[in-house]
């Protein structure tokens, strides 16, 4: 059963629509799906979301992306939530935008987010919903490209997208993972 939803991203209104932030954003409409009210707490490095009808944390760590694992470390240690009950929402290079999939466990992939949850709780056996942001042209790229906001024209997309992951995760709070992969492992647009 899943316990904590965690939306990675970095703080800060430069990054508010970044696409390094689209975690944050599921988060928030995670939190809004549930009604679990507009009003979160500021605790282990994270803002967070008390969802009590859903017996249910969401958190958006705001120790930037690269110390992620430092919020979910403190976030599970309070919580008594194990690995196998977070369920992180992410941004992924290696998926073109429009795309989410849902995973049990699995490696970083180079996300140096989900590189630095591995680091800190010490496994990557913690499932986790990657969703697309394509990739920039040359690899050099990268670090520009993810902190950049996204264009006009794909705008529409991301919020069909952000919309879907929400839907997905409440069906893998209803269902479970097993279940809810054939729904939730698709392409969105």
């Amino acid at each position: 059963m899943i316990k904590a939803v965690i939306g990675l991203g970095n703080p800060g209104k430069e990054y508010e629509k970044t696409r390094h932030n689209i975690g944050f954003m599921v988060a928030d409409a995670v939190a809004s799906l549930l009604k679990c009210g507009r009003k979160y707490t500021e605790e282990c490095f994270s803002h967070v979301y008390h969802c009590p009808d859903h017996d249910l944390l969401i958190a958006k760590p705001q120790t930037y992306m690269n110390n992620s694992g430092v919020a979910v470390k403190n976030l599970m240690q309070d919580y008594n939530i194990k690995p196998s009950e977070i369920l992180v929402v992410y941004d992924d290079l290696d998926l073109p935008l429009g795309t989410i999939r849902l995973r049990k466990k699995g490696s970083s992939g180079g996300h140096r987010g989900i590189q630095s949850i591995i680091e800190n709780i010490k496994t990557d056996q913690f499932p986790r919903l990657k969703i697309g942001i394509g990739r920039p042209e040359r690899k050099e790229q990268v670090v520009d490209y993810v902190l950049s906001p996204f264009e006009k024209g794909e705008l529409m997309v991301v919020d069909r997208v952000v919309q879907s992951a929400a839907r997905c995760i409440t069906d893998v709070l209803k269902y479970g993972i097993d279940k809810s992969m054939n729904s939730c492992n698709r392409k969105v647009v």
